[in-house]
């Protein structure tokens, strides 16, 4: 396969980046008064993760952060994105401040700046501070509170360096994957409270955009959400309508809301007997679709949706998560090393569409694209190349005021459930003893990267 690709040439002032995320790559879980993690208490339980493993050390990023700093730089990359750990430096949730935790990123945000690299920081990746769940999780709206002190907390170390936060990464993942499917932590299967948790989240966001813009007003805010094209299966209706019921769960319970001040029409009844969606109050609308600078989508496949019998007759005994949907394979689409279809088009699909339904849409950035492979390989990796290219080729494509793309991700790293199967990383890790490694797709990169000036 060739690997002669080039990037499409992009407007003046586009960011080019990488991402990754604290409980994926920092390790030193239990070092200078880092509190446990919803995540540490996860990955114990039998079964949790493939293959057993956690995050305690991942790769070791909390110790050999500047070496990680130096790839980036010797990328050539414009920004990075990483997110803070809520437990490193609120070990509780709330309350007191652990300054060990924040002086760790504010010596990482000092190093990016030194080499011109733009901090993009992510506030939660998922890792909620234990003692939160076991007060009820974002099942209640007291976490939304709570997150909005800590962001308020970061802002006011970082924010005089930092100027570009995004307040949630995928709450849809967190929500229903973590607290209706059980794939994630805290690993519940719930219903009502699943739905409870994706809007504590949203609200939490409307709070946090809040609380940023009070302690810094020149600050750029934004929210990740990760989206994905929902397309019927077969010409079916019943597949149509099950593709309708996946955007309805996946996708539009958080844009409609973020970026368009409503619930999606339906969700109501989709959940009819599972949750009476009594944690809404007037008002929250307003601060969920808070004006945002930008918007953070992260995009991986197409779902091709067919219909399926939900497991349970009585909404009352189902997850949220069991909408009577099952994701099926197409004939001639190509597929990762996890299964993931590979169709570069449905990300011109997702900027399009979210153009098309959102007027005044903010400018955006690709906030997370990339492949995993499930291989040792050091060195050449041409299906990375070819991911990245043509999907940058869509997205450029597209038409919106696309702002930036970040690669996920720079390192090989834990890919939760999943464990240390799955490799992301333009820079191959070796686990045991830590070594980075770039990989072609990092060579390639750069040379294209250097090429620009």
């Amino acid at each position: 396969m060739t690997t002669s690709y080039d990037i499409p040439e992009m407007p003046a002032g586009f960011v080019w980046g990488a991402a990754t995320a604290a409980y994926q790559i920092e390790g030193a879980v239990a070092e200078d008064g880092r509190g446990p993690s919803i995540w540490d208490t996860f990955t114990r339980r039998p079964g949790a993760v493939a293959d057993g493993s956690s995050g305690a050390v991942a790769c070791d990023s909390y110790h050999r952060w500047r070496d990680d700093v130096d790839l980036l730089d010797q990328l050539g990359v414009d920004a990075y994105r990483f997110s803070v750990a809520w437990p490193r430096v609120l070990p509780a949730g709330h309350g007191a401040v652990n300054r060990a935790g924040l002086d760790y990123y504010d010596r990482l945000v000092d190093a990016l700046c030194q080499r011109g690299i733009r901090p993009f920081v992510t506030l939660y990746h998922w890792d909620l501070p234990q003692a939160l769940e076991d007060a009820g999780g974002w099942r209640v709206r007291d976490t939304a509170e709570h997150f909005a002190d800590y962001a308020a907390v970061v802002a006011d170390r970082l924010g005089d360096r930092v100027q570009d936060w995004i307040t949630l990464n995928e709450p849809y993942v967190s929500s229903m994957v973590g607290y209706a499917e059980g794939r994630h932590a805290p690993g519940a299967t719930e219903g009502h409270g699943a739905l409870a948790a994706a809007h504590h989240l949203l609200v939490g966001h409307g709070k946090t955009v809040a609380a940023l813009r009070a302690a810094r007003p020149d600050a750029r805010i934004g929210i990740t959400l990760n989206l994905s094209p929902a397309l019927p299966a077969s010409d079916s209706e019943a597949d149509r309508a099950a593709a309708h019921r996946m955007d309805l769960m996946l996708n539009r319970q958080f844009t409609d809301p973020v970026l368009g001040h409503t619930y999606p029409d339906g969700f109501e009844e989709l959940y009819a007997g599972v949750s009476d969606l009594s944690f809404r109050r007037d008002g929250d609308l307003d601060l969920i679709g808070a004006p945002l600078d930008f918007l953070g989508v992260n995009y991986y496949y197409r779902v091709h949706a067919a219909d399926a019998p939900r497991e349970q007759d009585d909404p009352a005994l189902r997850s949220a998560f069991d909408i009577g949907v099952r994701s099926a394979s197409r004939d001639g689409v190509p597929v990762t090393d996890l299964g993931w279809p590979i169709e570069p088009h449905g990300l011109y699909e997702t900027l399009t569409g979210l153009a098309k339904r959102y007027p005044g849409l903010p400018p955006i950035y690709v906030t997370e694209n990339g492949i995993a492979e499930l291989r040792e390989d050091t060195g050449a990796d041409p299906e990375r190349i070819r991911f990245i290219a043509e999907h940058l080729a869509a997205a450029a494509d597209s038409g919106v005021d696309l702002r930036g793309y970040f690669y996920w991700s720079l390192l090989d790293n834990f890919e939760w459930a999943r464990g240390y199967g799955p490799r992301f990383g333009l820079v191959h890790v070796d686990y045991p003893t830590g070594t980075r490694t770039p990989r072609a797709s990092y060579h390639w990169l750069r040379e294209r990267l250097a090429s620009r000036i």
